[in-house]
């Protein structure tokens, strides 16, 4: 396996103020658990700056101009309770979501078998119109939508193993047949949304909502049982996973218990379906992960699987 790592040091500039726990310290922690020799094959490339295109293919013109405008100069701006800019905030946010466009071009190309993008800010909160979470731009639905438009590929799935569920992900393709939307997470836990019941317009929204306490024997059925028959069933002609590693046993932002073996299981799931299903292409983006530990390990477990491991 070819596996494509992206990231950026601009990442690390975005700075939502002291004790958020989105914190840049997250891609230093990935980035070291990156070193180790057993990833000296890794592809390691920077991300580009998205386009303005690209990103109102998934967003209003005027939200994205809004955003960029609300960027300051120094000091901080609220969003939301949970989601500020700081002076570097604009630039991360551009090569968080020009680094999930550039791994869909190096994937649907075939110069890698499959990518990781180690950027932040995340995305999946990000609805049309509404930043929150953490969240500017939905980078996985920017990636989907690259796809379709700029590879002529068809049916792309969106996984996410977030402990959060994706809302925004789940409101921008809520009426689009063409993606399907697979979500494991805790409920009831922010942001509210992902019942079962939540089946979108053409039934292509799958929920599988976890308990408080559940680990990883339950996340795995979960998966087992819901996520990969429906995933199959779909057919995608790519397969891109909302990578958030918060369902971490030592996540501070979530109660399931789930660990490092369970995130390289589940990877492994996806890739042998994506083998099956679209010549093994894959596009993983970072989401969420807390604890710099936990998410360390975990994103390393997950790369490794990723590289066939």
């Amino acid at each position: 396996m070819t596996t494509l790592l992206v990231t950026h040091a601009a990442c690390a500039a975005h700075d939502m103020g002291e004790g958020h726990p989105e914190r840049p310290q997250r891609l230093r922690a990935i980035e070291q658990a990156l070193e180790h020799e057993m990833f000296q094959l890794l592809v390691r490339e920077n991300a580009p700056r998205a386009a303005i295109a690209a990103l109102t293919r998934v967003h209003p013109a005027e939200y994205v101009a809004a955003i960029e405008q609300a960027s300051p100069s120094r000091g901080r701006v609220q969003l939301d309770a949970d989601t500020a800019m700081s002076p570097g905030t604009w630039e991360a946010a551009l090569r968080s979501a020009g680094g999930a466009i550039y791994a869909v071009d190096e994937v649907a190309l075939g110069r890698v078998d499959n990518a990781f993008v180690a950027t932040r800010p995340p995305g999946h909160h990000a609805e049309s119109a509404t930043p929150m979470g953490f969240c500017f731009f939905n980078n996985a639905a920017i990636a989907a939508r690259h796809a379709q438009a700029a590879h002529g590929i068809e049916r792309v799935a969106i996984v996410d193993f977030d402990v959060h569920h994706g809302n925004g992900t789940q409101d921008i393709f809520w009426s689009d047949k063409s993606v399907m939307y697979a979500s494991t997470h805790q409920m009831p836990l922010y942001p509210g949304t992902g019942a079962r019941s939540e089946c979108g317009e053409h039934d292509q929204i799958v929920n599988a909502p976890l308990r408080a306490g559940d680990g990883g024997e339950t996340f795995r059925e979960a998966f087992t049982q819901a996520i990969l028959p429906r995933l199959d069933a779909f057919s995608p002609d790519l397969i891109v996973v909302s990578a958030g590693f918060d369902a971490h046993y030592r996540d501070p932002l979530g109660n399931l218990n789930l660990r490092e073996a369970d995130f390289v299981w589940a990877t492994q799931r996806v890739m042998a379906l994506a083998q099956k299903r679209c010549g093994g292409r894959v596009v993983s983006l970072l989401e969420g992960g807390y604890d710099l530990e936990g998410l360390s390990r975990s994103a390393a477990g997950h790369v490794g699987a990723l590289m066939g491991g």
